[in-house]
């Protein structure tokens, strides 16, 4: 039995997907790697089934038309046959000593029949063009390094959240909660990080340094430019999000139904902030439009949400509609840390 498979969506990454790649190799054969080769029109598709070849035991390349990284992680889990899932972007590493340490502690966890729906580990902003990195640890979270639920946890400050590069869920948990990322789209480690909480009822946190997220290039879903550019897209992950939420009280942890309910007003909050940069009409309306939709959905939720986001923004200096933005803009970089 494999006890992880690693998913790599590939789109164009022959320039940097070998440092992705040899990082999860040295787990042998306890972990598979799926190299999900989206359409790419570099080397990417050649430079994966090299891989393949010279791991077979390990490596498996998939090659698709190109659907978007959702479509990507989607096609990974679908064919994952380890008993965990961990989605490793291809310009993205794993720590070496950190995987074998996550590694090692499932396989213990597995033979002495308490395998969690969950683990969590801690992730690095590498800024590597700066020089700077920037570790998410979860201590003052978390208890460490035992069996837990979401009751045990203690408060997240706004500017850590559970993220994709945090967590590595039970496969056949993802299968249950019906997990499906839209085609196409950006931002949808959101989604991955959001869905599927209310299905999990056992969680390990580990505080070890395990996820090496690089940020830098220019062409990067989280720079700021390009966040602007693809806001139509953030907006669709925010209202997928929103309709796969649930109201305190269908939520048996209230700490957890607070937790998502924060996580949801941070992405108004993200929403609104790179609507107002933009500052168009038609970006107006669209600002408009979402927080009706909220409403339109569950007015409960409606309530809620605005709540936690106008106690967000009760917090920040100054009470102009231009220094408000420009204060949820360094908020949502603290979440995001685009440049």
């Amino acid at each position: 039995m494999r006890i992880i498979t690693f998913t790599v969506p590939c789109y164009n990454s022959a320039a940097y997907m070998e440092r992705c790649i040899d990082s999860l190799i040295p787990c042998g054969k306890d972990a598979e790697v799926i190299i999900v080769n989206d359409g790419s029109t570099d080397d990417t598709g050649k430079i994966a089934d090299e891989y393949a070849a010279q791991y077979p035991d390990i490596v498996r390349v998939i090659h698709q038309e190109n659907g978007g990284h959702g479509e990507a992680v989607n096609t990974g889990l679908k064919n994952a046959s380890g008993l965990y899932f961990k989605v490793v972007d291809s310009d993205d590493w794993l720590d070496g000593p950190g995987i074998i340490k996550v590694l090692q502690t499932l396989k213990t966890l597995v033979d002495g029949n308490s395998a969690p729906d969950m683990m969590v580990s801690n992730y690095i902003y590498e800024k590597l063009l700066e020089g700077t990195r920037h570790v998410i640890n979860y201590s003052n979270v978390f208890p460490r390094n035992q069996m837990f639920g979401w009751d045990d946890m203690r408060r997240f400050p706004p500017w850590k959240y559970l993220l994709m590069h945090s967590l590595i869920y039970r496969t056949q948990l993802l299968h249950e909660c019906g997990l499906k990322l839209p085609k196409h789209t950006f931002y949808v480690d959101n989604i991955f990080a959001y869905q599927p909480l209310p299905f999990v009822k056992t969680i390990y946190y580990l505080d070890v340094d395990l996820y090496h997220y690089f940020i830098g290039r220019e062409d990067q879903s989280v720079n700021e430019s390009v966040m602007v550019r693809r806001i139509d897209q953030q907006l669709l992950v925010t209202r997928i999000m929103i309709g796969c939420h649930r109201l305190p009280g269908s939520i048996s942890s209230k700490k957890l139904s607070s937790y998502m309910l924060s996580y949801l007003a941070m992405m108004m909050i993200i929403c609104t902030v790179f609507l107002r940069i933009s500052g168009t009409k038609e970006d107006n309306k669209k600002e408009k439009e979402l927080w009706s939709f909220l409403l339109s959905c569950d007015n409960g939720l409606y309530r809620h949400a605005s709540i936690r986001f106008l106690r967000m923004v009760a917090n920040l200096p100054g009470n102009s509609g231009n220094k408000l933005t420009v204060r949820l803009y360094n908020i949502a970089r603290k979440v995001y840390k685009f440049n």
